[in-house]
């Protein structure tokens, strides 16, 4: 029989040497996933041209693209384009998730869908805005976010 003290010093090493493992595998964990993290599609051209053709086999009306760089951070481009009613709202954003899926680009957040006013499709380097015409008319983003709108606001 071993002697308290010994007992509690192995004890104490196997703990460590537990904690150490633990932190070793957790670290190379944490490198690998890094390391390997690359975008699905870094390709933001082959996304808006996507968007785009499905947007217009989906008989969607005034379509426009917007850059944002330089302008915001949370996307590349911006598209915004009509419907001619709510039904056709949804139609348009079911197809374009639909077309965006099978061209391999699944994460997609859709918001607006039950009132299918204004539909915004989030692919990550393009935005997608869906109105109806009398929602776009009202809230405007092109002039919000159209390259003559200054940077800054200017004090007078």
């Amino acid at each position: 029989m071993a002697p308290a003290g010994r007992v509690a010093c192995l004890r104490t090493l196997k703990r460590k040497k537990t904690l150490k493992t633990k932190a070793r595998t957790s670290s190379v964990r944490k490198r690998a996933a890094t390391e390997n993290h690359v975008p699905e599609h870094k390709d933001t051209s082959k996304l808006l041209t996507t968007i785009l053709e499905s947007l217009d086999v989906a008989k969607a009306e005034e379509i426009t693209s917007i850059d944002l760089n330089g302008k915001g951070a949370f996307a590349d481009q911006m598209v915004i384009a009509n419907g001619r009613s709510n039904r056709h709202v949804s139609a348009i954003a079911d197809q374009l998730v639909d077309k965006l899926k099978a061209a391999g680009f699944n994460h997609i957040r859709v918001e607006g869908v039950p009132q299918c006013d204004w539909v915004l499709v989030d692919s990550g380097d393009v935005v997608v805005h869906l109105f109806r015409p009398e929602v776009r008319s009202f809230y405007n983003l092109e002039k919000l976010w159209s390259p003559l709108a200054p940077d800054e606001r200017i004090a007078v």
